[in-house]
C-alpha cells in the first residue's frame, strides 16, 4: 500500500520554479531517504507534503486521500507528523512536559479549567513510556533548553511520534551531531519508527545507506533517481550530480 504519493507536483515562488514535476511513491512501512545537493528543494518538498506551503500544481495523497489543499493541522490529524531542521521544542518546559504537550490531541484532551494535567493518569503514563523509549528518563524534570543538542533532537523525534502518526517526516535529524551522537540518533530512529513509514532528508550518507530501504535523489527540483541504496549508489547520473562530489 502506498502511504504517500506525489503526482507531477510543482512549486513556484513568483517566476522561479523550485519543484519541477516530482513524481514519487513511498510505500507503507518503508524507510525512505530524500537526498540531494543544497538548494535541490528537499525541505520545500517536505513543506508541501506537510501542508506548510501550498502546491502550485499536481497532487499529493496520504493513504490514498488527497491532502494538497489541507492545512498542516488537518494533515497531522490524518496521520502525518514532521520534524524541522531547526529544533522545535518548548525550551522553558521540562522534558516530561514537552512530551505531554505533544500527546494532548492524540489522547483526546482539550483545554479544561477543572481538569489539570497532573490528574490525567493515562496521559502521564504515556509520557513516561515515551521518556523511557527515548532514553531520557534521567532527564525527565530538566528544562528542555538545558539538554545537549543530541538530546534535544531526540526529544523532538519523540514529540514527532507522540501523536501516533503512521507517517513520519524527519528533516536532517542528525545534522550537527558527532559520530557517537549520530550512532545514538540512528538507533533511536530505527527503534521508534518500527512499523511506521519514514521519509527523511539527510546529508550524512552513512545514515542514509544504513537506515533507508529506498533512496530518492532530488536535483534542481527534479527526481533523477529512486530505488534501493545499492542501485542509487551505482547510478552514474547520481554520482555525477551528487555522490561523487561528496566522496571526493
Amino acid at each position: 500500500m502506498t502511504a504517500v504519493s506525489l503526482r507531477d507536483v510543482r512549486k513556484s515562488f513568483g517566476p522561479t520554479e523550485i519543484i519541477r514535476g516530482v513524481n514519487l511513491e513511498i510505500q507503507s512501512g518503508e524507510r525512505h531517504a530524500l537526498i540531494g545537493p543544497n538548494g535541490a528543494g528537499k525541505t520545500t518538498l517536505f513543506n508541501l507534503i506537510s501542508g506548510r506551503f501550498p502546491i502550485t500544481s499536481g497532487e499529493i495523497a496520504l493513504n490514498d486521500r488527497r491532502i494538497d489543499a489541507l492545512p498542516p493541522h488537518k494533515i497531522n490529524r490524518m496521520g502525518l507528523s514532521r520534524s524541522f531542521q531547526i529544533t522545535s521544542i518548548f525550551h522553558r518546559l521540562s522534558v516530561f512536559e514537552n512530551l505531554r504537550c505533544a500527546l494532548l490531541w492524540s489522547q483526546g484532551y482539550s483545554y479544561s479549567f477543572w481538569s489539570p494535567l497532573w490528574r490525567q493518569k493515562a496521559l502521564n503514563e504515556r509520557a513516561e513510556f515515551l521518556l523511557e523509549d527515548l532514553n531520557l528518563t534521567s532527564r525527565r524534570d530538566i528544562l528542555a533548553g538545558l539538554l545537549s543538542y543530541a538530546e534535544q533532537r531526540a526529544l523532538e523525534v519523540g514529540m514527532t511520534i507522540a501523536g501516533g502518526a503512521s507517517v513520519i517526516l524527519l528533516d536532517e535529524p542528525t545534522a550537527g551531531m558527532s559520530h557517537s551522537e549520530t550512532d545514538y540518533a540512528m538507533a533511536l530512529i530505527r527503534r521508534v519508527t518500527q512499523g511506521k513509514t519514514l521519509l527523511m532528508v539527510e546529508h550524512d550518507m552513512k545514515v542514509v545507506f544504513d537506515l533507508a530501504d529506498t533512496i530518492t535523489v532530488l536535483v534542481y527540483g527534479q527526481v533523477i533517481a529512486s530505488g534501493p541504496p545499492e542501485e542509487v549508489r551505482a547510478s552514474k547520473a547520481v554520482r555525477e550530480a551528487y555522490l561523487g562530489a561528496l566522496e571526493e
